[in-house]
């Protein structure tokens, strides 16, 4: 059988191959070729950003008041993704049930390097992802740019600008419906978080945690009433520069870089 293959040159070849292999698990020649962190006994990054600022919002926990609707099945099969709003603002209980969802903490373990469980799986527990928030339209809070803090559930103030949506929609090439949402979440990993445990297989883990992020929260805007649609193009240094990342590639422990982002409105 005649094997079919890209029409490309040898370079562009080479990336391909390349980018494939991250799609691979573990082989017999990696058995003893790499010894990740955690395995010299080397200390991790914390699994919690501290927070930078004194500006912080408590979020509601009180979900026996919101209106969900549909068992799971009926969740699985209504799940779609939308990207057109209604002008309805997001109550901050809507939105504190959407980031529960997404990156909620259920319990912690561990002492030396402690970790946490969350509603969304995560390989090893490491839990790389950190929740950025581009806010128009959710009661009790004013346009700007949040961090979601986890550990207290609650937003700090990230940003303190109420006309981002012209910049973000260029970053994220120009979809416009995306800025304009009544909020759009925005994930940042730390790829340290993962590597310390996985060392060269960490970026394959943390793609597949953004998956599961962005399914929880699929199924947590259809049990509300909201509508989302996850997107992963844009453009990687607009967005980090927004979110005020250092730009380009990097080695360094506590680097950061957006990997994936969704609006959400209501339906």
């Amino acid at each position: 059988m005649m094997k079919r293959g890209f029409a490309m040159n040898d370079k562009t070849k080479y990336e391909i191959m390349r980018n494939r292999e991250l799609l691979k698990g573990y082989q017999a020649s990696d058995v003893g070729a790499e010894k990740p962190d955690q395995s010299q006994g080397l200390p991790s990054v914390p699994s919690l950003l501290k927070k930078k600022g004194t500006k912080t919002v408590s979020l509601p926990v009180d979900f026996r008041r919101l209106s969900c609707s549909g068992t799971m099945m009926e969740l699985l099969q209504a799940r779609e993704s939308r990207r057109k709003y209604g002008e309805e603002a997001l109550s901050l209980l809507e939105l504190s049930f959407l980031l529960m969802s997404t990156q909620g903490i259920r319990h912690y373990a561990g002492h030396k390097n402690p970790v946490t469980f969350r509603y969304v799986p995560s390989a090893g527990s490491r839990h790389a992802f950190e929740t950025y928030l581009f806010v128009n339209h959710v009661e009790g809070l004013k346009q700007a740019v949040y961090h979601y803090l986890p550990e207290s559930h609650e937003l700090e103030l990230w940003d303190d600008r109420p006309d981002f949506q012209d910049e973000l929609s260029d970053a994220l090439c120009g979809q416009r419906f995306a800025a304009e949402a009544p909020v759009l979440f925005a994930w940042a990993a730390i790829p340290y978080r993962m590597e310390w445990r996985y060392g060269l297989k960490a970026a394959k883990y943390l793609l597949i945690d953004a998956g599961h992020v962005g399914e929880n929260l699929y199924l947590a805007c259809e049990a509300i009433g909201c509508g989302t649609c996850a997107i992963g193009a844009y453009d990687q240094e607009r967005m980090d520069e927004l979110l005020g990342f250092m730009p380009g590639p990097s080695a360094d422990q506590d680097y950061m870089c957006t990997v994936y982002a969704a609006p959400v409105g209501k339906q």
